[in-house]
């Protein structure tokens, strides 16, 4: 029985061992910086042959650390070449997780370069010994012409969420439509299809404070008479964004330069929240009370799964979090909680304590809380009104036996 206590726990040992050799601690796969890098403008889009090239590089830190010192470096291939070697590198500095950074590179498109899709590398690294990670990018030159008739229009546009709050992320899908109505037709003489090609669609942002995280939309086939397509765009609207309208571009590259177009698409910000306040008095008699508040949706947008949690020194709320669920714009609830003192609670507290109440909401996939704080929660005893009353009769009663007796003495005499 020993021996085989003994076998056990060895074979426990090396199985243990091995695993610490292959298994990556928890800590070390989820933690740690992590960047993404997306080109999200090319401007002029596609590149156009023996002139230069802006392209507007974005790199975000999806990791759950700090990324000190990250540099990016983009290394072209013909056709492609540097407008100087020095502006192949740049350094954005600190990415903390979340946020995103952007950097421009000029590069010239050399003069005998052919139509087409060519590639580019792009390199990023966080600190100065750091190892680099690269990523190869499709760039267009040139633009194909095409002898059909269909015109792309820019027929819906949709907002998830339909108003955006500072700080969040969401999507604008847009759908477009060949708007021909007959398969084909006749110009000068001569019959053409009315099919309409996609060449690409890029969403640009106009001002700051609003990021299209996605890059542009290429060779997106054909549209026959009265087709459509629905593309969709991520973007991230900035904590710092000021409230109001914010404009993009969609450009949309058609079946030549005369069906090229360039639609305006307005994304909205407002910062306003759920309102959460006290509709009568909170005070709390002999360590109970019942507190009622209201709340309110100031938002422009629905926000759901709504939820409001209590919280005061001292004191036990029931229920520990009322859930509202969702709430239409300009929509008012008001709710009720049970409030006990527990034991932590101090027989001689005379001043009260405060009291805070924290909203939870959604707004599309983005969570939000604000707080209502320093509310004065207030006390009261039920016995001491109780011998104030018994004061207040009692003194009534002595000042009336003797009125009575006078009273009574004067009809006497």
């Amino acid at each position: 029985m020993k021996i085989i206590r003994k076998n056990t726990a060895a074979i426990l040992f090396s199985l243990l061992l091995i695993s610490s050799l292959f298994v990556t601690p928890a800590s070390a796969a989820v933690g740690g910086a992590n960047l993404k890098v997306t080109i999200v403008e090319t401007n002029p889009y596609p590149a156009k042959i023996g002139e230069y090239l802006t392209l507007t590089v974005q790199v975000e830190n999806v990791g759950g650390d700090k990324a000190d010192n990250v540099d990016i470096e983009i290394v072209p291939q013909y056709p492609f070449s540097l407008d100087s070697e020095a502006n192949a590198l740049k350094n954005v500095g600190v990415l903390n997780p979340g946020r995103t950074a952007t950097k421009e590179f000029h590069l010239f498109v050399d003069k005998n370069a052919q139509k087409g899709i060519r590639s580019i590398d792009i390199r990023t690294k966080t600190g100065k010994d750091g190892p680099w990670s690269e990523k190869s990018f499709d760039i267009r030159i040139g633009t194909e012409t095409f002898n059909s008739k269909g015109t792309v229009e820019l027929k819906e546009v949709a907002w998830d969420p339909k108003v955006f709050m500072p700080g969040d992320r969401g999507t604008i899908t847009v759908i477009l439509t060949n708007t021909a109505s007959t398969p084909t037709v006749t110009i000068g003489g001569s019959d053409f299809d009315t099919n309409a090609r996609i060449q690409a669609a890029v969403l640009r942002p106009l001002s700051d404070g609003i990021v299209v995280l996605d890059a542009p939309y290429e060779d997106m086939g054909l549209l026959g008479p009265q087709d459509s397509i629905k593309l969709t765009f991520n973007v991230k609207v900035a904590e710092d964004a000021t409230e109001g309208t914010h404009n993009l571009e969609l450009a949309i590259e058609g079946n030549s330069f005369d069906y090229n177009s360039r639609k305006n698409i307005p994304i909205k910000v407002d910062s306003s929240n759920i309102r959460v306040i006290p509709s009568k008095e909170l005070t709390m008699t002999d360590g109970k009370a019942t507190v009622e508040f209201d709340v309110a949706n100031t938002h422009p947008n629905e926000f759901n799964s709504v939820s409001i949690k209590p919280e005061a020194e001292g004191v036990r709320f029931y229920p520990e979090e009322y859930f509202i669920g969702p709430m239409n714009p300009d929509e008012l609830f008001t709710i009720e909680f049970n409030a006990v003192a527990n034991n932590s609670w101090s027989a001689s507290r005379e001043k009260g304590t405060n009291m805070s109440l924290t909203a939870n909401y959604n707004n599309g996939i983005n969570r939000h809380a604000n707080t209502v704080g320093n509310l004065d929660f207030t006390i009261a005893s039920e016995s001491t009104k109780s011998s104030s009353t018994a004061v207040l009769a009692g003194g009534l009663i002595i000042i009336s036996v003797p009125a009575v007796f006078l009273f009574y003495k004067k009809r006497k005499q």
